[in-house]
């Protein structure tokens, strides 16, 4: 069967990326799967989603201000930051869009496949230390985090912000950061200070953070009530997203081959590795399948995780029973329950695919030594 028109050989029209998706897939980047030996990832390989553009930013002038409704309006300076009491923890930062290229249909945005996660150790003030600076009043319900980047989404122009409810900003984990794994935030994430929300999906974590203001009402901002929320169609107002869905990722093993990433390995005994995480519970378990997900094997899991909201590593020994084609799957499920869908939901904005990874690989049979003598 021929292509179809405009295709190359052996491709559907359907398979091919807009010239729009080429351009955000060149802006942005996801964390290479085999990185996922780290337990902490370096910050050259952790995943990245610019909205915008990347604003430049003067340190020394930078300023955070803290307003609406509170008792004290407050301008702070990156020092004043650094002179609250520091606080570092290690987060599991995923994009809600990871796993959207792999939707049928897909819907139009980054293409992310698995790769939109990283593991950072932030380092910040903690945002409840800088609201008692300020004092909340009774009414406030909501924080609304606003950044500096600017551009134009869905027709509406406006800086990137979300919010928060109050419960979830001032749980005693949600930093602002102004370092990644010991040094100063790189320009690209979020220079000098962004939010750091664990648990929750990467839209929640404002880069280039300039104002927290607190609000009586429910933010009703594009990033709120337009984007980031699980719609069935474009007539159904959806529900927000928020934290994140457990996932188990797997380093791929083996060798892979350049274009199509199929990989290949000698028969014999592999260890298969990954991580998994959860934004609702600590992970529990993960499973692991060598057939296309008809039979399923608990995997090990590592020692306790770098922290509460950090992912958590785990181990299989996998033993070939011949040469040939194999589809490798992993799964986990968290202390609450929550577990990973065997088959994908679709939904309008491609968000929160949590659907198991598949690893195509061929296992060969070991070359013969040569004769002796």
């Amino acid at each position: 069967m021929s292509a179809p028109s405009g295709a190359p050989g052996g491709l559907a029209q359907s398979d091919l990326l807009t010239r729009e998706e080429l351009q955000l897939a060149a802006r942005n980047h996801g964390m290479p799967l085999e990185a996922l030996r780290y337990p902490i990832t370096p910050v050259g390989l952790h995943y990245l989603l610019v909205h915008y553009d990347i604003p430049a930013v003067d340190g020394e002038r930078w300023r955070l201000m803290v307003e609406g409704r509170v008792r004290r309006s407050l301008t702070l300076s990156l020092a004043d930051l650094q002179d609250l009491p520091v606080r570092t923890l290690a987060a599991t930062m995923e994009c809600a869009g990871n796993g959207r290229a792999d939707l049928t249909p897909r819907p139009l945005s980054q293409p992310w496949l698995l790769e939109a996660v990283g593991t950072g150790e932030w380092t910040g003030a903690a945002l409840g230390d800088v609201l008692e600076r300020a004092s909340l009043l009774a009414d406030a319900r909501e924080l609304v985090f606003t950044g500096l980047d600017r551009g134009v989404e869905g027709g509406v122009e406006q800086r990137y912000e979300r919010s928060l409810p109050l419960a979830e900003a001032l749980r005693d984990e949600v930093l602002i950061a102004y370092r990644l794994n010991g040094a100063p935030l790189p320009p690209q994430h979020g220079f000098p200070a962004r939010l750091v929300v664990p648990g929750w999906y990467g839209m929640t974590n404002v880069k280039w953070l300039s104002r927290i203001t607190a609000v009586t009402e429910p933010f009703a901002g594009y990033q709120q009530v337009s984007g980031y929320r699980l719609r069935r169609d474009a007539d159904d107002p959806g529900v927000p997203v928020t934290r994140m869905l457990p996932r188990a990722l797997m380093v791929p093993p083996g060798i892979p081959e350049f274009m199509t990433r199929r990989r290949s390995l000698p028969l014999g005994r592999h260890r298969l590795e990954g991580r998994a995480w959860s934004g609702w519970a600590p992970i529990q378990s993960v499973a692991v399948s060598t057939d296309g997900g008809a039979s399923w094997a608990a995997a090990r899991l590592d020692g306790d995780a770098t922290s509460q909201w950090a992912w958590r590593g785990w181990s299989w020994q996998w033993d070939p029973p011949a040469a040939g084609e194999y589809e490798l799957l992993c799964r986990a499920q968290d202390a609450a329950g929550n577990a990973q869908p065997t088959a994908p939901a679709w939904n309008v904005g491609g968000y929160a695919n949590n659907a198991p990874q598949r690893v195509a690989v061929t296992v060969t049979d070991p070359e013969p030594s040569p004769a002796s003598g």
